[in-house]
């Protein structure tokens, strides 16, 4: 758990640099289908980079590191 917690916040400082947000799902459900999923969008214009369904922390790390 804080292994992940770690990765996220490493992650959420690498989109900032890029000028991105990295949101995470709210949701509490384990079957819903957004549980565990991250966002990243523009941070002056909140628009969405990153698939409507949400990636996985592997998914957007690949995304930040191109």
């Amino acid at each position: 758990m804080t292994d992940d917690k770690v990765r996220e916040n490493r992650l959420r400082r690498m989109a900032e640099r890029q000028g991105l947000t990295l949101t995470k799902s709210r949701r509490r459900d384990p079957r819903a289908v957004d549980y565990g999923k991250y966002w990243l969008a523009d941070a002056n214009t909140t628009a969405m980079q990153t698939p409507e369904q949400g990636m996985t922390l592997d998914e957007i790390e690949t995304h930040l590191n191109r």
